[in-house]
């Protein structure tokens, strides 16, 4: 297997409800639900940086395409990281989230490594880290 991640999907209960977070809240950029025309279809997609697409898909619709039964929902499996390059730009992110209906899980601030973060949960539970790093430049891009 190489080294590369094309599509990160996170399950969730409500597209609609998803799409509208992401789309209209975040100010990601896509086609909408594409799809829904087949059964077990309907997914939304949105571009990231390089090739590294996000995609929504209705938790039911994962189990039943992985054939494994639908779990309860955790936040704590793994979290989404978006690094930015100020301590200013990490509250603007957490505002923006805040304003879209996130729940600020923590508060932003300084960190026990340096940094500066916080974290939001989106409407279906994914905990996503809003971070600056003093050693880390991030490249602009989408």
């Amino acid at each position: 297997m190489k080294p590369r991640v094309t599509v990160l999907t996170l399950g969730v209960d409500d597209l609609d409800r998803a799409l509208r977070f992401y789309r209209e809240g975040l100010g990601l950029d896509t086609e909408g639900i594409v799809g829904a025309e087949l059964e077990h279809g309907a997914v939304v997609f949105f571009s990231l940086q390089g090739n590294l697409m996000l995609a929504l898909y209705p938790r039911k619709e994962i189990a039943w395409d992985a054939r494994v039964e639908a779990q309860p929902r955790s936040s704590t499996e793994f979290t989404i990281g978006h690094n930015v390059n100020s301590k200013e730009e990490v509250n603007d992110v957490m505002t923006q989230a805040r304003a879209a209906g996130a729940q600020i899980a923590k508060p932003a601030g300084p960190t026990f490594w340096g940094g500066y973060a916080g974290y939001f949960l989106d409407p279906d539970g994914h905990l996503w880290e809003i971070a600056w790093n003093p050693e880390l430049r991030v490249e602009e891009g989408p």
